[in-house]
């Protein structure tokens, strides 16, 4: 794969990460201007035609990919006998560099929102290094207190019909039964109408929550029947492992970034990423406000 000869070329790629998977990426810009990684959200969104929007190609060489198992790499989430063990922070972490390095970019800045937010800071407190600066938006850092706060209650208050009817898609439903977790089950029963029922469920709460007043029904994305389970299938993995982290480690890690610059962008009243998210973060890492 060779990086676009000038500003408005798409070039696409696949990279073969080991562990049977392979991560499709593209580049847009020019060659010579300044490198940019975009991580997009989920787990599981994948890249979108928005992502191509957010630099200018006449300055910057842009770097995009789907991360393991969603958008155009495979296997996919959503095939019936996926095997997402190998889909953790580490190994996509992991990942990034493995194309920084096929692509032969020395450093890069790195944009992330929501959940690319915290794959963005899992990769520069892992390789500090290899980032100029870093701009995240919708802030989140892994902790529990997050995926609670949004997956296990914290929010029902403000969004009870919707909460009831995802609570309702959990069989013999308890007071303590952890949502995500008996939806992670669900989504992998062998009945196909079984999968395809928790996967619209969860997605229905997905487009209710970013939205104030809430969405009342599917938002457009989650109407693709494949990409739907894939992304529940994707975010539960992730919800139930804690991301696959320590509790607030990448707070406590923040150090290591005394020296890189960063912008956070943060909406007062996010419901999903909540502006508290963004504050801590600052408070952890100062050169996030210049």
């Amino acid at each position: 794969m060779t990086p676009p000869d000038h500003e408005s070329d798409l070039a696409c790629g696949i990279l073969d990460i080991g562990d049977g998977n392979l991560i499709s990426f593209e580049t847009y810009g020019i060659p010579v201007g300044k490198p940019a990684l975009v991580l997009h959200g989920g787990p599981g969104s994948g890249c979108t035609p928005w992502h191509r929007t957010l630099f200018d190609p006449a300055k910057y060489l842009v770097v995009l990919f789907d991360q393991r198992n969603c958008g155009r790499s495979t296997p996919h989430a959503s095939e019936p006998d996926i095997d997402l063990s190998t889909n953790t922070t580490q190994n996509l972490v992991a990942d990034i560099e493995l194309l920084r390095i096929y692509l032969g970019i020395e450093r890069w800045l790195v944009w992330g929102g929501s959940w690319g937010s915290t794959l963005a800071l899992a990769y520069a407190e892992a390789h500090p290094d290899r980032v100029t600066e870093m701009i995240l938006w919708g802030v989140t850092t892994g902790r529990r207190s997050e995926a609670d706060r949004l997956f296990r209650g914290g929010v029902a208050p403000l969004f009870p019909e919707r909460w009831a009817r995802l609570r309702a898609g959990v069989p013999d439903v308890q007071d303590d039964v952890d949502i995500a977790d008996a939806y992670a089950r669900l989504l992998f029963d062998p009945d196909p109408p079984v999968r395809a029922r928790a996967a619209h469920d969860w997605c229905l709460w997905e487009s209710a929550t970013p939205h104030w007043p809430p969405m009342t029904g599917l938002a457009s994305r989650y109407r693709d029947p494949d990409f739907a389970l894939a992304f529940a299938r994707l975010v539960t993995h992730y919800v139930r492992n804690d991301f696959f982290l320590e509790d607030g480690v990448l707070l406590r890690n923040a150090g290591v970034l005394a020296d890189t610059p960063g912008i956070l962008i943060n909406g007062r009243f996010d419901l999903q990423a909540p502006l508290g998210n963004a504050w801590a973060l600052h408070e952890a890492w100062p050169r996030s406000g210049s």
